[in-house]
């Protein structure tokens, strides 16, 4: 009895973590792709394609979702957290010469992160990929999250607000 009451406690909690909820509020605010972090990946993008991105702004809010102009207005998120060795194994090829990615390439000093989906509803037409930037990211730290795009792994910074010099952090406040 003691067991079935424990699987129905963890198959609840898998659900409930399953399902949307609004964006974490870490995320909120604009952030800039700022740069491609060195990860040994094989890509279906170009350095051109890769490059393209660079600049380009994403934002966040509770319920929102934009990158450039492609915007959605009733995004949900998936919020979990991943363990480097986790993250290694769901992102690499088993063989010797298949794509190998680490916390460590992306300058990810920890033993877990934050990974953060977007469901949304967008088709945004990318070349290979129909994948947007931004939907599913990796917290860095507070000012720096990580996602990839056709196996390209880029670090975006957030935002600095142009009054005041400062970052843009949740909800349009300073960081």
């Amino acid at each position: 009895m003691k067991r079935t009451s424990w699987l129905v406690v963890a198959w609840t909690m898998l659900v409930a973590s399953a399902v949307g909820q609004s964006i974490p509020q870490e995320l909120w605010g604009k952030w800039i792709i700022r740069r491609e972090l060195p990860a040994s990946t094989i890509s279906c993008w170009s350095d051109e394609e890769a490059k393209a991105i660079l600049g380009s702004e994403i934002e966040y809010t509770a319920e929102s979702f934009r990158w450039k102009s492609s915007i959605e207005k009733h995004a949900t998120a998936i919020s979990v957290i991943v363990t480097a060795d986790q993250f290694h194994d769901e992102n690499s090829g088993k063989g010797a010469n298949s794509s190998q990615v680490s916390f460590g390439q992306l300058g990810i000093q920890k033993e877990a992160a934050r990974q953060v989906t977007i469901k949304h509803g967008l088709a945004v037409a990318m070349g290979a990929t129909s994948e947007i930037p931004g939907e599913a990211v990796l917290l860095k730290s507070r000012n720096a999250i990580v996602f990839s795009v056709c196996n390209v792994y880029f670090e975006a910074r957030r935002a600095l607000s142009p009054r005041s010099g400062g970052l843009i952090g949740p909800v349009g406040t300073s960081a």
